[in-house]
């Protein structure tokens, strides 16, 4: 298995350029019957761009937070560990960097390997959502579509471009990966609670768009909840982890 998940670390570092042209491609086709068959008339160019444009950030906003992300921590960078130690649960003794490079158990492998498959996912799951659940609108559209749009849209590509971020952090060893996920699902469940409380005051909005949309966002902040509750003891108690990102074995 450790085998086998490490071979999964490197076809992720060496290959994400393909995949991300790849998933710019396919999630551009998933938009045609959207941009063209919207629901709502579209008024001159503008309104066309104005269409097209949550859509192509959709799509890229992923691949912007992979390219500042490895732009920003380069392959094999020596990342300084945080002052303020925020796991300190367990017995442990320090490791030197160089020490804790070379650990059997340094690196995205094992079960992180499923952490940073997961991220990757996760990206791909909620792009698609947003793409099955909110046709298309044009500028004619009603306050209440047009806001509820730009919402969810502003959602995945804010959400995609942060686990993508946490997504390069995990596979090149960056020690503050652990907070960025923790804040990562922090600020995913307030913009989901922020979507809820602005639709709530949003005068006009249909109940059988309320009903499912309540569902939708319940559904996004269960799902995080959910992940929370597998990882985080992982991210605690983990030998891999505690080498990999906090430079510490147990004792």
């Amino acid at each position: 298995m450790k085998r086998r998940s490490t071979v999964v670390a490197r076809f992720l570092e060496s290959r994400m350029e393909t995949i991300a042209v790849a998933w710019v491609a396919v999630f551009a086709l998933g938009c045609l019957p959207r941009v063209l068959f919207p629901v709502t008339p579209i008024a001159g160019l503008g309104g066309w761009l104005s269409l097209v444009a949550p859509y192509a950030l959709v799509a890229l906003a992923p691949v912007a937070g992979f390219l500042i992300a490895a732009g920003s921590f380069p392959r094999g960078i020596l990342a300084a560990q945080p002052k303020l130690r925020l796991s300190i649960y367990g017995r442990w003794r320090r490791l030197g960097i160089l020490e804790a490079r070379r650990s059997p158990v340094f690196g995205p492998a094992g079960f992180m390997a499923s952490l940073l498959i997961g991220l990757l996912l996760n990206v791909v799951v909620r792009s698609f959502e947003f793409l099955l659940a909110m046709p298309a609108m044009g500028s004619t559209a009603p306050l209440w579509g047009d806001r509820l749009f730009a919402l969810m849209a502003g959602d995945v590509i804010a959400m995609s471009f942060v686990y993508m971020v946490c997504f390069v952090m995990a596979l090149r060893s960056i020690p503050l990966f652990p907070r960025m996920l923790l804040f990562a699902w922090t600020l995913d469940i307030a913009i989901q609670l922020g979507i809820a409380r602005t639709i709530a005051a949003t005068p006009g909005v249909p109940t059988d768009v309320t009903v499912p949309l309540h569902g939708l966002l319940e559904g996004n902040i269960t799902k995080v909840l959910i992940s929370a509750v597998i990882w985080l003891p992982y991210l605690i108690l983990s030998d891999r982890v505690n080498v990999t990102y906090r430079w510490r074995a147990p004792h």
